[in-house]
């Protein structure tokens, strides 16, 4: 009977400690998914801080037909920006402001907006200004106007500005 049971207690040990050492890879599994999720995360959060831009100063260009809006915005973020399209500006009467889609080539009537870099050679680098011309499709009314300036997995800006007298 002393055989038979120190078998037994040996079986079960040996159980305990495959068991356990299942539970532990799991864990350690767990663990190191856990890890690569807020690495992921952390790797993200410095993706969006690393594009970000400032409104530096609109106004209205009363010189089209119809009358333009002319933003002048500033990369303050750490990395260039080159592709234009996933770039959203919303600018119009307070309250009101339109949505405007990138074109290269927009002009007065267009509903889009067009971008250009200060030493124009189509990379807005960090710490540059770029003009940005929206052009809405009709005459822009009201005494105040706000523009918002949002860039794809970036932090943007927005802007409070008068018309001319």
């Amino acid at each position: 009977m002393g055989f038979s049971l120190t078998i037994n207690h040996v079986i079960i040990l040996m159980s305990s400690v495959v068991m356990a050492s299942g539970l532990s890879g799991y864990v350690i599994y767990n663990g190191s998914q856990l890890q690569n999720n807020i690495l992921q995360a952390v790797s993200d959060a410095r993706e969006v801080m690393s594009i970000q831009v400032e409104v530096v100063y609109a106004t209205v260009n009363e010189s089209t037909t119809p009358d333009s809006f002319v933003i002048f915005v500033k990369n303050i973020g750490r990395r260039p920006m080159t592709n234009f399209t996933n770039l959203d500006i919303y600018v119009g009467e307070y309250g009101r402001a339109t949505l405007y889609p990138y074109k290269t080539d927009a002009g007065p009537g267009s509903g889009f907006f067009s971008l250009t870099d200060v030493d124009e050679d189509g990379d807005w680098e960090s710490g540059e200004t770029a003009i940005l011309k929206a052009y809405p499709e009709s005459e822009p009314s009201g005494s105040m106007f706000e523009v918002k300036v949002v860039p794809f997995r970036g932090i943007g800006a927005s802007y409070l500005f008068a018309p001319p007298p």
